[in-house]
């Protein structure tokens, strides 16, 4: 029995259109150029490094991500601090494609997935965020259309953070 909390698994991995009945996001921006600049990146998200960086605090039950591994997202401080269980669906550290994509578990704010990928295009290095998700908590529900901005905003911070972790 799956511990998910959505049954499309894998969607932001797959080629085809994500599910329907949820928010959908798709953010890509260029990080730079070269082997160098994808080997960091990837591994900076692999390593839970980029997350850390943006000022989550990921607890995974592995140093990188692979397929079932669990990782309890914090989101704030002390009694405001949100806690986002998931497990890892896919990932791929590959010659031009490094990255992974997490799946809500019961007791997440959030139904649905969210996939992070690195990508070399040639000697272009693109970051991808993929997501597709919906309220699982009133606290969501209730934040409306406030929550899919907070997520395109996060994306976007994640791109920024990622450019400079891949250029240092």
């Amino acid at each position: 029995m799956s511990g998910f909390s959505y049954p499309e698994t894998g969607a932001t991995r797959a080629d085809g259109p994500l599910p329907e009945g949820y928010a959908h996001l798709y953010y890509r921006t260029r990080l730079g150029q070269g082997p160098a600049v994808f080997a960091a990146a990837g591994d900076a998200v692999l390593s839970w490094r980029m997350h850390r960086a943006v000022g989550v605090r990921p607890a995974a039950d592995a140093d990188r991500a692979a397929p079932g591994v669990r990782v309890r997202v914090l989101l704030g401080v002390g009694r405001l601090a949100l806690s986002a269980p998931c497990e890892v669906v896919w990932a791929v550290d590959g010659e031009v494609e490094a990255g992974f994509g997490y799946g809500t578990l019961a007791g997440h704010p959030e139904c649905g997935e969210e996939g992070f990928l690195v990508q070399r295009e040639g000697d272009a290095v693109w970051f991808t965020v993929t997501a597709f998700s919906r309220p699982a908590r009133w606290y969501t529900r209730a934040g409306g259309p406030l929550v899919p901005l907070f997520q395109q905003l996060y994306a976007r911070r994640c791109g920024r953070v990622l450019r400079r972790l891949a250029r240092a």
